[in-house]
């Protein structure tokens, strides 16, 4: 990012990239039009085409941000700037800046804190600049037993770095979770810092880049918060190490793209970002919503309503792909992925209620609602092909399209379709292949855990539909969801466990599938990818959930990222903190913590 932050264009890029958006949206959404208004609408065809719109248009948006944010990468430009990216960013200044480094928990390990933490206090020290940084360990947990753990393994990183700064506290009231615990820390600091990254508990920043995050704030005060993209790592199980593998190969191109036409009306994800202290604490404080949870009460997501209040304060907030060294942890089974993302369907419907709140920039709102509709898509997707298989198997009507080929309206869409969900696929792996292939473990294997990947999501993706469709009518019939810590060390789920979960969507499977089967075995063969995935179901929560698979799979060259070729200091760190020197990625040991004994708090 350049001293100052100069954003050309913007009115013109926003309304370039929503004019094609636009435009492709209402070409499929005419094609559809064109294949149930034959002779007239009926009830059951208006309310597929009432479905399919807004739908379509949901996938239409990813495809045409990944274009972008393709074209973007393949020139080498940044997205903000428009400048060309240099091949070294080369050294920066020295900061004069203080910087709280914050890093709320709710019952987390201890150890693999402790193991991040230190790894990130010796990033800082190759920077020369640690010194103007603080750590603040912002403890939630209840547990007095976990909390005397954290106290020791905070004690045991001091010892290690006598020189660092790291500070303890643990709060007795839980209120507001973790938007009220960052808020009682800057009321409490507002005066000691001038600025404050924001970390979760399996986050994870080289040196280099946070020193960077505070020479942009310092050389642009008009900026408010800067987001990096965090990339999934350390990943053991089948499942976690496909979803890093696709967000290492997909996500760079994606939030490309984004940045481009968010420019300063960027999205906050709530950890690994840097904000101006004092702004954020004047104009970030979060409303109660009226009613009862789930959809009143305290905003369970906090992190994009917290950005687009400092965006209504006229700071910009920014979304800075260019930044490598920005690291998190994902669930490493579908079980635990979909509890966390049972949370967060919660928090994002609410944020539908923010839609009229006064002074939002459009894009704010945008972001609310492209948040809901991440996981309101789902249901409405199960809608469609429910009414869409009653439309081909009711008794007395037989559709041409299923009886006798595709015609051309059917087929360009269906193959239109294919091409928004694939192609960014295809491109993303473009661009590995002609920068970081041999950072993949060659073009062979690259192109191989791409094949793996894409056949692994279509299998998943309609569980997943089943799993968000359920939790949107859980929401709104007010089944809430209970805060937890999250399970972050996933072991293997047991047969038990994965029966509990796919259970329901192999018992769908079969009757949806049979009931095809039966009467139509043509339209049977168009949605066997949905009837297969959804049979599987327990199988694949079972399988993918294994380590020892993931394992399997690196060690034939499956499934690696960059990362794991050429491992950075920051993450093999962690590695040798949790594990030891082992070269097996798919075993891992605790840290022997210290006897507890009180830490002061700043």
């Amino acid at each position: 990012m350049p001293d100052r932050l100069t954003i050309p264009g913007m009115r013109l890029r926003r309304t370039a990239f929503f004019g094609v958006v636009a435009a492709t949206a209402v070409a499929g959404s005419w094609m559809m039009a064109r294949i149930v208004w034959v002779g007239g609408l009926t009830l059951l065809e208006a309310g597929i085409l009432a479905l399919f719109v807004p739908t379509f248009a949901w996938i239409v948006f990813p495809f045409w941000t990944a274009m972008v944010g393709f074209v973007l990468q393949l020139t080498r430009r940044n997205p903000l700037t428009l400048e060309r990216l240099p091949d070294d960013p080369g050294p920066v200044e020295p900061i004069r800046a203080r910087t709280a480094l914050a890093m709320p928990i709710y019952q987390e390990d201890p150890g693999a804190m402790a193991a991040r933490i230190s790894s990130m206090l010796q990033s800082l020290l190759r920077t020369g600049q640690a010194g103007a940084f603080d750590f603040h360990v912002l403890s939630d947990t209840r547990d007095p037993t976990l909390g005397a753990d954290e106290i020791a393994a905070v004690e045991a990183v001091r010892r290690d770095h006598p020189s660092a700064r790291i500070h303890y506290r643990r709060r007795e009231r839980n209120e507001g979770r973790k938007a009220g615990n960052l808020a009682e820390f800057a009321v409490r600091c507002r005066d000691a810092y001038d600025f404050m990254v924001v970390l979760d508990a399996d986050s994870l920043m080289s040196g280099a880049t946070l020193v960077r995050l505070v020479r942009s704030m310092e050389a642009d005060d008009e900026i408010g918060l800067i987001q990096t993209v965090p990339l999934p790592a350390r990943q053991r199980t089948l499942f976690g190490r496909l979803v890093q593998f696709a967000s290492r190969l997909y996500g760079p191109m994606l939030a490309t793209g984004a940045s481009f036409w968010q420019g300063d009306a960027a999205n906050y994800w709530g950890h690994n970002a840097i904000v101006r202290l004092g702004p954020f604490l004047d104009h970030t404080r979060l409303p109660v919503l009226p009613g009862r949870a789930p959809l009143g009460g305290e905003v369970l997501s906090h992190d994009f309503v917290e950005g687009a209040f400092l965006r209504r304060a006229g700071w910009k907030v920014v979304l800075d792909p260019t930044l490598s060294g920005s690291w998190e942890e994902v669930p490493g089974t579908i079980a635990d992925f979909a509890a966390r993302d049972r949370r967060w369907a919660q928090g994002s419907l609410q944020h539908l209620r923010l839609l009229s709140e006064p002074g939002l920039h459009p894009l704010s709102r945008l972001h609310f609602g492209l948040g809901a509709m991440g996981y309101v898509s789902s249901l409405l997707w199960l809608l469609i092909l429910l009414l869409g298989s009653a439309y081909v198997l009711l008794p007395g009507w037989v559709g041409p399209t299923v009886a006798g080929g595709l015609p051309p309206v059917q087929g360009s869409l269906l193959v239109g379709t294919a091409a928004l969900l694939f192609l960014p696929k295809f491109l993303g792996v473009f661009l590995a292949l002609g920068r970081e292939r041999r950072a993949y473990g060659g073009s062979m294997a690259l192109a191989a855990g791409a094949v793996v990947e894409t056949l692994f999501s279509v299998l998943l993706a309609p569980i997943m539909m089943l799993l968000h469709a359920r939790f949107v009518m859980e929401i709104v019939s007010g089944r809430s969801v209970q805060w937890g810590g999250q399970d972050r060390d996933a072991t293997a789920l047991s047969w038990r466990r994965s029966l509990a979960l796919g259970a329901a969507p192999t018992a769908i499977g079969l009757l949806w599938g049979g009931a095809t089967l039966g009467v139509s075995p043509a339209f049977f063969l168009w949605m066997s990818p949905i009837f297969v995935g959804l049979i599987l179901a327990i199988p694949l929560v079972r399988w993918t959930s294994s380590a020892g698979l993931g394992q399997w799979a690196w060690s034939r060259g499956l499934l690696r990222v960059p990362e794991e070729c050429r491992a950075p200091p920051e993450l093999t760190a962690v590695e040798v903190a949790l594990q030891g020197p082992s070269t097996d990625p798919s075993t891992r040991s605790g840290v022997v913590l210290a006897p507890a004994s009180p830490v002061p708090s700043p």
